[in-house]
C-alpha cells in the first residue's frame, strides 16, 4: 500500500486484492483470494482479546501497525460465510494544514478556541481523521493541555510535546464509548476527541463536556453541514430538541464538511479537499437556538468570517488549477451556481482550456 500510495486495500473471496489509489479501485494482478486464505489471512494481526468478538458478531474494527510507524485501520466482516476486509492506511506522519490543503480558517479556529464543540463531517474516505489529527497535533505543539481521545480504533499515534496525551481504544482500553465518556471529565482533560458522534449518548456527552469548559472534537458521517444538524437532532426525542438547540447554540464553534477530489496531475497532490465551513458566530447561534436551520445555507454562502459553501470551495479549486472543471462539476451541489462563479474564467477541463460563459446566475 505504501509503495502504491494506496489509501485502502480490499480483501474479498473470489477476486484478487484491490487497492484504492486516488479514489480509484485497482485490482492487483494476482490469483483470486480463496475462502481458506480469506478466513485466516489476518489471523496474525488480530488482537487476542478481540477474536471472540468477531466470532460472535461477524464484525470487527481494530488497528495494526508496521515497524516504520504506518498504521492501518482494519474492518473485518463476514460475507457469504467467509471473512472479507477493508483496510485503511494511516501514514505514520501526522499531516500539517499545508499538506492537507485546507483553508486557513482551520488553523485560526483552533487558535481562537479554548472550549466548545468542533465537528468534522464527510462521507467515508473524505479525510476527516487526517484533518482532526492535524488539529490535535497543532494543539499538542503549542499548548500545555491534557488531551484525551476515545477512538474505535486508534488511528494516528500522538507523541506528547507541549501537551500530554492519553489515547483510549474501544475494545482494548475500554469496553465502549459510553463507559469511556462516563469517566472522561474526571480525568482532568482540557481537550477531548471522541472518534464519532454516533448516538444519543455520545452527542450528549460531547455537548455536556463542551458546556463545562472543554474543547471537544468529533466526526460524523454526513455529506454536509446541514445533514450533520439533521442527524444530531434525530438522535434525540422531540421533547429534548429545545434543550439540545440551546446547548448547541452555546457550545458550537464550527462544523467543517469536506469532500476529497482528484487533483490535476501536474499539482502532484493526488487529492484535495473541497470544504464547506459553518462557524458558530452570533447569527448562527441565534438561528440554531430558534430552530431556523433553513437560514444557515445562506449565512454560509455569504462567506463572512471564514465561512464557505461547497460551491465557493469548488470554484476556488478550479481557479487555482488544482482540479479540472469536469471534476468540479461532478461534485457540485448546484452546477449553475458553480458556472456562475466561474463566469468568464479560463479553466482547465479534460486537459483543455475552456472559457465559462453563463447568461446569469439562475440558481
Amino acid at each position: 500500500m505504501k509503495k502504491m500510495s494506496a489509501s485502502d486495500l480490499h480483501l474479498k473471496v473470489g477476486v484478487p486484492p484491490v487497492y484504492r489509489i486516488n479514489g480509484v479501485l485497482r485490482q492487483v494482478a494476482s490469483d483470486p483470494i480463496t475462502e481458506e486464505e480469506a478466513d485466516h489471512l489476518l489471523d496474525p494481526v488480530i488482537p487476542e482479546v478481540l477474536k471472540r468478538r468477531y466470532e460472535d458478531t461477524g464484525n470487527l474494527d481494530f488497528a495494526a501497525h508496521l515497524k516504520d510507524g504506518d498504521r492501518f485501520r482494519i474492518n473485518m466482516y463476514r460475507a457469504g460465510g467467509h471473512t472479507h476486509a477493508a483496510i485503511r492506511r494511516v501514514k505514520a506522519e501526522i499531516p500539517s494544514y499545508a499538506e492537507l490543503h485546507v483553508p486557513p480558517i482551520y488553523g485560526t479556529l483552533i487558535e481562537e478556541s479554548m472550549e466548545g464543540l468542533i465537528v468534522v463531517v464527510g462521507v467515508t474516505g473524505s479525510g476527516k481523521s487526517s484533518t482532526l489529527a492535524a488539529m490535535i497535533e497543532h494543539i499538542n505543539q503549542v499548548r500545555a493541555d491534557n488531551i484525551i481521545t476515545i477512538e474505535d480504533p486508534v488511528e494516528y499515534r500522538f507523541i506528547p510535546k507541549k501537551s500530554i496525551i492519553s489515547q483510549r481504544e474501544v475494545g482494548i482500553d475500554v469496553a465502549d464509548f459510553s463507559t469511556a465518556l462516563k469517566y472522561i471529565v474526571r480525568e482532568d482533560p482540557d481537550v477531548i476527541f471522541i472518534g464519532e458522534l454516533r448516538d444519543h449518548s455520545t452527542v450528549l456527552s460531547a455537548v455536556q463536556a463542551a458546556e463545562t469548559g472543554h474543547l471537544v472534537f468529533s466526526t460524523m458521517h454526513t455529506a454536509d453541514t446541514m445533514q450533520a444538524f439533521s442527524r444530531i437532532m434525530e438522535f434525540f426525542p422531540s421533547h429534548e430538541h429545545a434543550f439540545l438547540r440551546h446547548a448547541l447554540s452555546n457550545t458550537l464553534k464550527g462544523v467543517l464538511a469536506q469532500r476529497l477530489l482528484p487533483s490535476l496531475p501536474e499539482t502532484g497532490f493526488g487529492v484535495v479537499p473541497a470544504c464547506e465551513i459553518l462557524l458558530g458566530n452570533s447569527v448562527v447561534r441565534e438561528k440554531i437556538r430558534e430552530g431556523d436551520d433553513s437560514a444557515l445555507p445562506m449565512i454560509v454562502s455569504q462567506g463572512e468570517e471564514g465561512m464557505q459553501s461547497f460551491t465557493a470551495a469548488l470554484a476556488d479549486l478550479v481557479k487555482k488549477e488544482w482540479v479540472s472543471l469536469q471534476v468540479a462539476m461532478e461534485f457540485a451541489p448546484n452546477r449553475e451556481a458553480l458556472s456562475a462563479s466561474l463566469k468568464g474564467l479560463d479553466v482547465k477541463s479534460q486537459g483543455l482550456v475552456s472559457r465559462i460563459k453563463v447568461a446569469g446566475n439562475r440558481s
